[in-house]
């Protein structure tokens, strides 16, 4: 197993998640220039979302790693459309110690966004469910799918209003199977946190699965408080 380690460092050697630079020895998964100049997210269960935000109202709280921008938004775009499914590994560790500091007595149930069929398809991967995975094996929490997206929608980014972000969004997710979350605390992985109302609209399904708290965690976020 070390002799296989070592081939697979020389093979593909660790690069920083954020810019792609070769990493030195000490370093593990950003390098000293990403992890210094990232700009990390103050906002965590400290910051409860606001109910006065529609597209909130189903949420309990939300972390996230950074704020969507520089290195960071253009690493989350090789992840999910340049076929780098690897990177969700180094996300899951930055999230799940994002996710212990947010949660120190530990979390019931961990799920995902779920993509739609054609885009996993097209993609070869469900970006979310994969990030999902990686924060559960640094967790030693395995994630359930609880969710499934019954209806494809428009891209989010190209709603220009909140009011079109949640009509885009209503209706398109789904219990998956018939799971029992009465009294549980769920959080719901996904790469980038917007508007929150692709995030609310999972959230309105889950509580009503019977989801005691539903808290939204991500790679970074674009929402400003």
């Amino acid at each position: 197993m070390i002799v296989l380690d070592w081939l697979l460092t020389v093979l593909y050697p660790p690069k920083c998640i954020l810019c792609g630079k070769l990493l030195e020895s000490r370093e593990t998964d950003l390098c000293i220039k990403c992890r210094t100049e990232a700009s990390v997210y103050p906002y965590n269960r400290l910051h409860p979302a606001p109910k006065g935000n529609l597209n909130l109202r189903f949420l309990d709280s939300f972390t996230s790693v950074w704020y969507y921008e520089g290195n960071v938004r253009k690493s989350l775009h090789r992840y999910k459309f340049c076929r780098q499914p690897h990177l969700a590994n180094g996300y899951g560790r930055m999230l799940a110690m994002a996710l212990t500091e947010s949660f120190p007595e530990g979390i019931d149930c961990l799920t995902w966004v779920p993509v739609s069929t054609l885009r996993r398809m097209k993609r070869g991967y469900d970006q979310s469910e994969l990030l999902a995975r990686a924060v559960g094996r640094e967790l030693q929490v395995p994630p359930r799918q609880l969710l499934k997206k019954v209806r494809n929608t428009r891209p989010q980014f190209r709603q220009t209003t909140p009011e079109q972000r949640r009509a885009n969004v209503a209706g398109a997710f789904a219990p998956f199977a018939n799971q029992d979350l009465t009294g549980q605390r769920v959080v719901l992985v996904d790469d980038i946190f917007t508007t929150g109302a692709t995030a609310n609209e999972c959230g309105r399904i889950l509580l009503g699965m019977g989801a005691q708290e539903v808290h939204i965690a991500t790679v970074a976020a674009a929402w400003h408080k």
